[in-house]
């Protein structure tokens, strides 16, 4: 079977009614702001944040709250739990450290202050902490070094651009993307560059900006980009080893190494891939009709990711068949007032024309979903754009 047969069956299995994944939700808890990044999970708890400006603390199994913190923008970060603490970035500027199991402040270390690129830069830099230090990008630009029991900057270093990819540390070695277009490698303990790669660009996008995080396979290290391509650099080099062209469409979303595959989703071309990672060969593709911007993960006999249409697909690794999939409720309610029967866009709905804010608004009901699923035990986590973050049961979903 070819890559267009498959291509083919999977787009007819996308609108089957038996595939539905409903009856797996163990519960859900809802904020009072859109849920973009993902979560953590430590012992019995599970955190995230959210756009109504709070990081929140819940029971993983009931979905009760054990605390939340406040900061004073929205924290569109996923946190890392490290030592007893918590640490994460809001849209106020602000890294955060607090205490694991009371929500109270440890320290708050002050960038040059966060912002905004354009409507669709829904994530800022999410902290790693490796070796008592937190890595992490702020929208001033920099890479920040701090240290993990303290706050204390150890070091920064300066891109051209807003820096709301979050770091890889590997090796001893940060690598980190910018809205400059530029794909840094920077020594750890000090700072110092290692290598830098430039993005190719494109007429509609010269600077072939990366926007999310990266990903190591073996010798590689791999990232979207603006300029519609996915890159594979020689991780000691910064050499481009291939380049996966994907017209008209940025790829914002990480890919996930499962196998010696990458797979990954696409924004305007609205398709997630199944890649062998060392040659860049497409080994099947899935037509969706919308975009995909989180990170897929692995459980089982499936590859699991969601989707700005409200939906979270589970897909055969091998073929890309749909196992089975999760609509939220908001999807389920508004999803005629943007999809004709056909699962295509309405004749009277335009994402892109004079009233894209609106029309973008109108995507976002549908409860989109741009948090990375998190698998612990035999439950998924995340979150979607109407606040509401999930537990789904995934011996339910099998």
């Amino acid at each position: 079977m070819n890559i267009r047969h498959i291509t083919i069956i999977a787009f007819i299995l996308i609108s089957l009614q038996n595939l539905s994944a409903q009856d797996s939700l163990r519960w859900k808890f809802t904020t009072a702001g859109a849920i973009y990044s993902s979560a953590a999970i430590s012992g019995n708890n599970v955190f995230f944040g959210s756009g109504d400006m709070n990081l929140y603390s819940l029971n993983k199994t009931t979905g009760e709250i054990q605390w939340k913190f406040q900061t004073q923008d929205a924290v569109h970060s996923t946190p890392a739990v490290y030592h007893g603490s918590v640490y994460f970035s809001s849209k106020d500027g602000n890294i955060y450290s607090v205490n694991e199991k009371s929500g109270k402040l440890n320290w708050i270390y002050k960038t040059r202050g966060e912002q905004t690129y354009d409507i669709w830069d829904y994530y800022i830099s999410s902290p790693i902490i490796e070796n008592g230090i937190v890595y992490t990008g702020s929208g001033d630009s920099c890479v920040y070094a701090l240290n993990a029991q303290s706050g204390d900057c150890i070091w920064k270093y300066k891109t051209n651009g807003i820096v709301h990819a979050s770091p890889v540390v590997s090796g001893g070695i940060v690598y980190i993307g910018s809205y400059d277009g530029y794909f840094y490698a920077l020594h750890a303990a000090d700072g110092k560059l290692k290598w830098k790669f430039k993005t190719k660009g494109n007429s509609d996008f010269p600077l072939g900006e990366i926007q999310k995080s990266a990903v190591i396979f073996k010798d590689l290290i791999l990232f979207g980009s603006r300029d519609y391509s996915l890159y594979a650099l020689d991780i000691e080099t910064g050499v481009e080893k291939w380049k996966k062209n994907e017209p008209g469409s940025w790829i914002i979303a990480t890919p996930l190494v499962y196998g010696n595959n990458i797979y990954f989703g696409t924004s305007d071309s609205h398709r997630f891939h199944c890649m062998d990672a060392q040659t860049a060969e497409v080994k099947w593709t899935l037509p969706l009709n919308m975009r995909v911007y989180g990170t897929a993960c692995s459980i089982e006999n499936s590859i699991v990711f969601g989707c700005f249409n409200g939906k979270l697909y589970f897909v055969n690794p091998d073929t890309g068949a749909i196992n089975s999939v999760f609509q939220t409720d908001e999807s389920r309610k508004h999803y005629s007032e943007i999809y004709a029967s056909d699962d295509h866009f309405r004749s009277d709905f335009n994402i892109y024309g004079e009233k894209y804010l609106e029309s973008e608004k109108k995507i976002q009901s549908l409860g989109s979903i741009l948090s990375d699923p998190l698998v612990d035990g035999n439950t998924l986590y995340f979150g979607d754009a109407n606040g509401h973050f999930y537990a789904l049961s995934i011996n339910a979903v099998k």
